[in-house]
């Protein structure tokens, strides 16, 4: 059971698989970055995975949790995922539920659109830039 998801983005995502959730957070978040940028943003799920990152242990969890993923807010762009998802989005997103995607980012737990200066990334080195979207490590 996950943790803590949102309500609302619950209720909206209750009939879809994990792999659907996964792969429409992927392109909410990365589907203007290629392929590349894909994987990197499911990278960063996987890890938080496995940090149990805000108590969530399951990617599913990690990418529904609550101001985690920008493309869950309300909005365009949810409205958009909640509509369709990018086909080649779904195998990225089977790959890391599997455990067999290569993690591309050095094992960033986080990112931020290049340049964007996040207050939580202000004293912190990319660990990897990917498309537009820079990976950092935020716990050792």
């Amino acid at each position: 059971m996950d943790n803590m998801i949102n309500p609302d983005v619950a209720a909206l995502t209750a009939n879809l698989t994990d792999v659907e959730v996964i792969a429409k957070t992927l392109d909410g978040e990365a589907g203007n970055q290629g392929t590349e940028g894909q994987i990197a943003v499911a990278n960063v799920i996987a890890t938080r995975a496995s940090l149990a990152w805000q108590g969530e242990t399951t990617l599913r969890g990690v990418a529904l949790h609550p101001y985690q993923f920008s493309c869950w807010l309300p909005g365009p762009d949810r409205d958009r995922i909640l509509k369709s998802t990018n086909p080649l989005c779904i195998p990225i997103a089977q790959s890391a539920l599997d455990g067999t995607l290569a993690d591309i980012t050095n094992g960033a737990d986080s990112y931020e659109v290049h340049g964007t200066q996040a207050y939580w990334a202000a004293r912190l080195t990319p660990v990897a830039t990917i498309g537009d979207q820079d990976f950092y490590r935020t716990r050792d």
